[in-house]
């Protein structure tokens, strides 16, 4: 189906029927429409906030569909001229008209008072984004904007001539899983000499980024873009100091067990070093995992687990797939990586990856799968706004959905596969959690040196990479190809701190693990009754209502480790 032709959730109230979204006038009148309402009771706020709510999730969804096409065919200059263009007229025109509308709603909460309790969320993410609006900030934002696609097209243009054929940079992933060690070594260098040929390129588009982000924080008041970000992401409840803690908490817990996962892999491959293409091998020399042949099989089998898990989860997924929302195989002229997106008038989800064949695409199907879920638990909550959670909450949610979808994946695999896919995922939520500190404490670098060259950001890049757990790896020689891995992790460039939320999300998703252990009918109702939550609530009161805790110091790390290394014990 056109995504344009999906049916809207609810009959438009204030948008007209054919309006254009894409139209800049359009987009305008319907917004100074809005600013000029008199507000003069609570009942006509509540009205102003739903008829807001209207707009918003209109245009949001004209823009996730120009978005969603662009990742799709970022070869085809049609579809990414028409992405280009809105992003350079719509949002620039409309930000200082919601920054009027955001002062409108704070001097009529003022006179009308609402419910407190009900608004409080609400209340507080207004008046920050009040605080950090500046007009001279808003074509600077558009050029990020616009440098984060050039980065898109860039990395989707990446390809390799490799054993007789043109193949993408997550094709040619699978070959990473092949036992043949001269195979994986060629394939492996390969991709890292396609991805330098635009080195010199990726690090302009950043440091074009680094400036302009750097430029809007001082705008804003602020003595580092650090600050600024964490308040534009609304981090209420944690700040940069408990991101270093939980470097440091990581660096002391889980580093000593991805060594020691390592170390056996390397016992058993009989080798005297890991290089960087034995990683994700069978280290007992078994074939790579192979779920599905192509897309259709991946969706029917996960289709299957969801109807296992939740009779709600397998009919929505069934309809996503209906109603033609998912796109899910690689090809050439794609965007890298994977998304959820929900159309917000609609509310229905849409999912991308790029799916080639491998265990790692049945994880990433159930990841997303959970953020869809979780578009779909709120869907009728009126406010647009609260349909959309804290990262640090919608991360649980797909991660929590790898996690639970895991005990059906016989949909995919006999009992020794079942079994090692299973260890494989708990070796890969170690390495993850490694990661995502090894991300995170260099973008905190990063911005608190914002005079930094080149050359000092590559070492402090492999500083933090040994730190993390690269130690573990053999390196000798590739010490170039090393030094830029970072450039392939697209939150630093699209969106920067953006990343913590992982490490966070996934010692929730554990919890969630822990607790469907002990009592699964209750652990996934409470797990559904958070997502119904969307982002009405602080994210410390959605973790209660999934049954687990916001916390991520040592005393909650510790026990959740020592879960996950018994149970890999068993698996391995």
């Amino acid at each position: 189906m056109d995504l344009a032709q999906l049916p809207v959730y609810q009959k438009r109230v204030f948008v007209p029927e054919n309006a254009d979204l894409t139209d800049l006038n359009t987009v305008v009148g319907l917004y100074e429409k809005l600013e000029l309402q008199q507000i003069a009771s609570a009942q006509e706020l509540e009205n102003w906030l739903m008829q807001r709510s209207e707009v918003d999730a209109a245009l949001s969804q004209a823009g996730s569909i120009l978005y969603i096409r662009m990742t799709c065919h970022t070869d085809d200059p049609q579809i990414a001229g028409a992405y280009t263009k809105f992003v350079e007229t719509i949002p620039p025109a409309i930000k200082p008209i919601n920054d009027r509308l955001n002062h409108q709603y704070v001097r009529a909460r003022e006179l009308f008072p609402l419910d407190a309790k009900r608004y409080q969320v609400y209340d507080r993410a207004i008046k920050t984004d009040i605080e950090l609006f500046f007009d001279k900030n808003v074509p600077l934002q558009t050029k990020v904007d616009l440098l984060s696609q050039e980065y898109q097209a860039l990395c989707g243009a990446m390809t390799v001539h490799f054993e007789g054929k043109e193949q993408t940079l997550p094709q040619m992933g699978k070959y990473l899983l092949e036992t043949d060690r001269s195979l994986r070594e060629r394939a492996w260098r390969a991709s890292a000499e396609r991805r330098l040929k635009d080195k010199d390129k990726v690090e302009e588009i950043f440091e074009s980024m680094f400036e302009l982000r750097n430029t809007i924080a001082r705008n804003a008041g602020f003595s580092n873009f650090t600050d600024y970000q964490f308040k534009d992401y609304h981090r209420f409840d944690y700040g940069p100091k408990d991101c270093k803690k939980y470097h440091e908490t990581v660096e002391k817990l889980i580093v000593p067990l991805n060594g020691k996962i390592l170390k056996k892999r390397r016992e058993q491959m009989k080798l005297k070093s890991l290089r960087p293409w034995d990683t994700a091998v069978d280290a007992l020399g078994a074939k790579p995992l192979a779920p599905f042949k192509n897309a259709q099989g991946l969706i029917k089998a996960t289709s299957s687990i969801f109807n296992k898990l939740d009779r709600d989860f397998g009919l929505q997924f069934k309809e996503m797939d209906d109603l033609g929302l998912l796109d899910l195989s690689s090809r050439k002229g794609k965007a890298p990586g994977g998304y959820q997106n929900t159309l917000s008038e609609a509310r229905k989800p849409f999912i991308f990856m790029n799916a080639v064949g491998i265990d790692d695409d049945v994880r990433t199907l159930l990841h997303e799968s959970g953020h869809a879920f979780h578009a779909l638990a709120c869907a009728d909550e009126p406010i647009v706004d609260y349909r959309h959670a804290p990262m640090e909450f919608c991360e649980v949610a797909s991660m929590a959905m790898e996690l639970i979808g895991g005990d059906y994946l016989s949909e995919f695999y006999d009992p020794k596969d079942l079994q090692r896919s299973n260890r494989e995922h708990l070796e890969g939520i170690i390495q993850t959690l490694a990661w995502v500190a090894n991300i995170d404490a260099f973008q905190h670098w990063l911005y608190e040196h914002p005079l930094h060259t080149a050359a000092e950001r590559c070492q402090a890049w492999g500083g933090f990479y040994e730190q993390f757990g690269g130690k573990f790896i053999d390196w000798s020689s590739l010490e170039g190809t090393r030094d830029y891995l970072w450039h392939r992790q697209l939150h630093i460039f699209e969106v920067p701190f953006y990343y913590i939320e992982y490490g966070i999300a996934q010692l929730g998703a554990l919890q969630v693990w822990l607790n469907a252990r002990r009592d699964p009918k209750k652990a996934l109702a409470d797990y559904k009754h958070g997502l119904s939550l969307g982002g009405s609530k602080p994210v410390k009161e959605l973790y209660q209502a999934a049954g687990i805790s916001f916390d991520f110091s040592e005393s909650i790390i510790l026990p959740l480790i020592e879960a996950v290394t018994q149970e890999w014990e068993k698996l391995a």
